[in-house]
């Protein structure tokens, strides 16, 4: 599949990944349930004006956890070699790590060598694609960060834990269904020294898909809150080693001096610029919206930039300010290439 064709707009919109979950499925769960949300989730990104919608990742959807909204404890409840079931020595030791300073315990505990285990992402993709109506984005966890959840007893190496991780995922990730495949990493914005760890376990995943290829980065969203702190001009070395076909990057709650780190990015790798702030309630204006891929533009040339979406996700947010957000998201890309036009 392909994310566009000629008559596609020169910049495309796009969410990166969660949406808010329809209050009747948290009320009345279900296998059917999931699917019909789904369907919503993806009709309310195309009729607003979305190209390249998700699945809101409801295909993770998980009613005992919530507040990650399956973005780890989907992968590590289902890889071989996790356990979740975790006791107070576990605990203890995963605190003792202080590596995941707002996780309290372990996602769950290495206690031998990873496997695929029952994870099953070609199923939950092609269930999204049952009703995905065209093309659309599928997300996976990446490798680092799902690692900075575990509590390791097995590898004893947080580098061969890491890679192991990434060797799972780069085997499911492999005939998916999708138009685009999206890694998401939001730890190591915070901390570049493992950049490169990072970037050989991300590689594994982008390589081994057969899909357009992107990595999303963010700073951390926790009840609105940013999570790790650093610049982007800290990850541009990381960010040009990465074998995407374009980055994701969080720009709309950001300082305006991290635009300036845009222009050093190699021009091989697309550009997905994030105009949508999802940490705060305001919808912008569709005026808004054009002004802040102006401003990229002025930076990068408007050439460079493929995408323009969400700082990251909106799992946290009301479904009305959600649909307000994308609904202006689309209108101020329209405006912006009938400015630039």
């Amino acid at each position: 599949m392909n994310a566009s064709n000629h008559n596609s707009p020169a910049i495309l919109t796009t969410t990166v990944g969660s949406y808010p979950v329809p209050d009747w499925l948290n009320a009345l769960p279900s296998e059917q349930a999931v699917l019909d949300a789904t369907r919503v989730i993806f009709d309310t990104q195309r009729q607003a004006g979305i190209d390249l919608p998700t699945d809101g990742e409801l295909y993770r959807f998980d009613l005992n956890h919530p507040d990650t909204n399956g973005m780890i404890e989907y992968f590590t409840g289902s890889m071989g070699g996790c356990d979740a079931r975790i006791g107070r020595a576990d605990t203890e030791a995963f605190r003792a790590k202080k590596e995941m300073g707002f996780r309290v315990k372990p996602a769950a505990v290495v206690r031998e060598a990873l496997s695929g285990g029952s994870l099953n992402l070609i199923e939950d993709c092609a269930r999204a694609a049952s009703v995905a109506g065209g093309t659309f984005k599928f997300t996976v966890t990446s490798p680092y960060m799902l690692a900075r959840t575990l509590l390791d007893t097995h590898y004893g190496d947080f580098a061969a834990l890491t890679l192991a991780i990434a060797d799972v995922l780069a085997a499911q990730v492999k005939a998916l269904p999708c138009a685009v495949l999206q890694v998401d990493e939001a730890n190591i914005p915070g901390n570049p020294s493992d950049a490169p760890l990072a970037a050989e376990a991300i590689n594994r995943i982008l390589d081994a898909a057969d899909v357009k290829t992107a990595v999303h980065f963010c700073f951390g969203n926790y009840g609105g809150q940013t999570i790790q702190s650093g610049k982007w001009s800290a990850l541009i070395a990381f960010l040009n080693s990465l074998h995407a076909d374009h980055l994701v990057l969080e720009l709309a709650h950001r300082p305006a001096a991290d635009l300036d780190a845009l222009a050093e990015i190699d021009k091989r790798i697309g550009l997905g610029v994030g105009v949508v702030d999802i940490k705060v309630n305001h919808v912008e204006t569709a005026d808004q919206i054009a002004s802040s891929i102006e401003r990229a533009a002025a930076k990068v040339g408007g050439d460079r930039i493929k995408y323009v979406h969400p700082d990251c996700g909106f799992w946290m947010l009301k479904r009305s300010v959600a649909d307000r957000k994308i609904a202006a998201l689309a209108k101020g890309r329209d405006l912006f290439l009938g400015r630039s036009g």
